[in-house]
């Protein structure tokens, strides 16, 4: 009956999910869906909220994750502003809240991070144990069966060492299946002795690398350092969910890739970045290869500037160790590919870089800055720069508009003081810089520009001024080191 009952909840979440994995629940249909789940966790928010905003790739990406966990689990949402009698059932005074359930009934309210690993971890933790006993060869057959990598600890006893360390890694590790036996039917019928196991499955393996790798060292740090590097292997699929996993200089063929419809396909054109991956890994090189899906990944080719295609061919980008960008030119082929590699790790393709044009003219109190002239403007160890990135659609970044320009034009004679702004979204924003909302607003005073500061005061004008005359490095010629203007001098020539 329970298996009847995992099945069916299976078959229901497959056809309600909505494109980006989570399903939607109303009012109408909230009673009778909830209750198809064992496990569901249940956001609740709404549109406008900044917080909502910010989690929603976060949930959505754990989404895609959960639905393929073994067993799989659902997460849905509530939009509160249309579902408001709903969200006051369940109490809900704030946004997002994030509720569990359990086989129709609140069970409690979501206490992990709210992060993609976090929320995979905590819910999978949920569902079930991190690591799924085989007590039967039907039963680790069945694990095997699956088109994900799937790791397996062989045991002579559960309350071995290895078998502690080995479930402490299965709980560390969010995005691996994991299971463990102490049977011995199931090693002899799976050819093995103890120790711990990754499983590629058939549909990725290849003649470029091994189908079973064993991990010598059960090492708790090590083991899941070797996993998680093995999980990926030469060359894996690269989605939203898993992007952040894979190391640099990274290079990324994108094209059809869509191991459900077209497993045979994807694997003609993966096989052949697995060969020229295997050949420069050989050669004693560090780097990583992936495929992602156009469609899944087409912001991240925009960023890249690639937006043509040379039909069902894939093109690539890449990312070295400091995360510059570069996009293949060349039309595909085994060749090019490889030769670009090489290019790429001996600094012999220019970065590309997402960029407006230079301003004709720059000379506003507030200085527009662009890709091309971050270092120019920004990076001038001769100035303290206040930089603002911003979105033409923000509604906040409006509102700070004729403030920043009072505040530009208030400090314009400062000599030591530059005020920018930059759009974030139409030019490549360069580490360390971290923008995740909008407005974002750094200070980088000269002699550090390496270390930039994240403002964080207040955002009214005598609140920036009095910020700037504290940080400043030679201080303001115009302000005390409080903020307060100064009285101008009187000219002798007047008395």
């Amino acid at each position: 009956m329970k298996l009847y009952i995992t099945l069916l909840s299976l078959f229901v979440w497959t056809a309600l999910a909505s494109e980006d994995d989570v399903l939607v629940f109303t009012a109408a249909n909230f009673d009778t869906e909830i209750v198809k789940y064992d496990v569901i966790l249940v956001e609740f928010y709404a549109p406008w909220c900044g917080h909502c905003k910010n989690l929603k790739p976060e949930y959505e990406a754990a989404a895609g994750v959960l639905k393929k966990a073994d067993p799989p689990v659902a997460l849905a949402k509530v939009d509160c502003t249309e579902e408001s009698s709903l969200c006051s059932r369940f109490g809900v005074s704030g946004y997002p809240t994030l509720k569990i359930f359990k086989n129709g009934e609140f069970s409690k309210e979501f206490g992990g991070e709210r992060r993609k690993d976090s929320i995979v971890k905590e819910m999978n933790k949920e569902a079930g144990p991190v690591s799924k006993l085989l007590s039967t060869v039907e039963e680790a057959q069945k694990f095997l069966s699956k088109d994900t990598v799937g790791v397996i600890g062989f045991f002579s006893s559960e309350d071995s060492a290895d078998a502690k360390s080995f479930l402490k890694v299965a709980d560390q590790v969010s995005e691996v299946r994991f299971a463990h036996t102490v049977s011995d039917e199931v090693k002899k019928e799976l050819k093995q002795t103890d120790g711990v196991v990754l499983f590629r499955p058939k549909v990725l393996q290849s003649k470029f690398e091994e189908a079973e790798v064993r991990f010598t060292d059960t090492n708790t740090a090590k083991l899941k350092s070797a996993i998680e590097s093995e999980a990926l292997g030469l060359c894996a699929e690269r989605t939203q969910s898993n992007a952040a996993n894979f190391g640099k200089p990274l290079f990324v063929a994108y094209y059809n890739v869509d191991y459900t419809k077209n497993p045979k396909g994807t694997n003609y054109w993966r096989n052949r970045i697995m060969k020229v991956g295997k050949q420069i890994r050989d050669e004693g090189k560090t780097v990583y290869f992936a495929i992602s899906n156009t469609d899944e990944m087409s912001r991240e080719l925009e960023e890249c500037g690639i937006t043509e295609r040379d039909g069902d061919k894939p093109v690539v980008c890449a990312w070295d160790s400091q995360n510059k960008k570069f996009r293949m030119t060349e039309k595909f082929s085994v060749e090019a590919f490889e030769q670009f590699i090489r290019d790429v790790l001996d600094n012999k393709v220019e970065p590309y870089l997402k960029s407006e044009p230079v301003p004709a003219a720059n000379d506003e109190p507030v200085k527009v800055v662009v890709a091309k002239t971050f270092d120019s403007i920004v990076n001038d160890e001769s100035k303290d720069v206040l930089i603002e990135f911003y979105a033409p659609w923000c509604g906040h970044c409006k509102s700070l508009a004729p403030k920043y320009d009072e505040l530009a034009e208030k400090l314009k004679d400062e000599p030591s003081i530059v005020i920018a702004k930059m759009d974030a979204t139409a030019n490549d924003v360069p580490s360390p810089y971290d923008v995740r909302g909008f407005p974002t607003i750094y200070y980088a005073p000269k002699g550090n520009k390496s270390s930039p500061k994240r403002y964080e005061g207040g955002r009214e004008v005598d609140e920036f001024i009095k910020y700037l005359a504290k940080e400043s490095t030679d201080g303001l010629q115009g302000y005390s080191k409080e903020g307060k203007k100064k009285k101008a001098k009187k000219d002798k020539t007047d008395l």
